[in-house]
């Protein structure tokens, strides 16, 4: 394995539960689901700007626009970076990997998310809101494995959406699933197999 690929939200970033009010937590709810509602997926592919999605929001949710722009700053502002996933990423770096980013993020999270210290570890990235193509759509890996020459084969990509890993697969990529729910353990096993 010569490349590692990883997803950035639920794998990279996270938002620490305890820093999130029940309200919070209620109004992004729809982030566990196992498919992103339509206004959320159209959000990070490029194709919604900000203002249409709270709009939307606003109106599946019935809440006021202060409400949603309040949740939305915060779901931009309490993102970190989990750390067993930080160090992982520095130590399979100081290894000699090639690191890439493949995620669906839209331009206001993608540009705080890049200001981080751990985003400087990544040889290149995709994101979907720059493609105007989603995952688990296949030519969202094609452009990875075109723009960075890589070798599906020897490529490692880490979700932690299933839909999203057999995608890859189907082009010849190895996948792992990440348990967003224990970051240490699913840490620990990719340690296991890489390091």
């Amino acid at each position: 394995m010569k490349n590692i690929v990883f997803d950035l939200g639920g794998v990279v970033f996270a938002r620490n539960p305890q820093r999130c009010t029940p309200e919070f937590i209620d109004f992004f709810a729809f982030v566990r689901d196992p498919q992103m509602p339509l206004f959320w997926e159209e959000y990070d592919r490029g194709t919604w700007s900000l203002e249409r999605t709270k709009e939307e929001m606003c109106r599946i949710k019935g809440c006021t626009r202060e409400a949603c722009d309040r949740f939305v700053e915060q779901a931009i502002a309490l993102q970190e970076a989990i750390e067993p996933t930080e160090r992982l990423i520095a130590d399979l770096k100081a290894a000699g990997y090639r690191l890439y980013v493949l995620s669906n993020m839209s331009r206001e999270f993608i540009d705080f998310l890049r200001t981080k210290p751990v985003y400087r570890h990544f040889d290149g990235e995709v994101v979907s809101c720059e493609e105007h193509v989603v995952k688990p759509e296949p030519r969202i890996y094609e452009i990875l494995l075109e723009r960075y020459g890589l070798d599906p084969a020897a490529t490692l990509f880490i979700d932690d959406r299933p839909a999203n890993i057999a995608a890859a697969e189907r082009l010849g990529i190895r996948g792992r699933h990440f348990d967003h729910r224990d970051p240490a353990a699913a840490c620990a096993a990719l340690r296991r197999m890489l390091l």
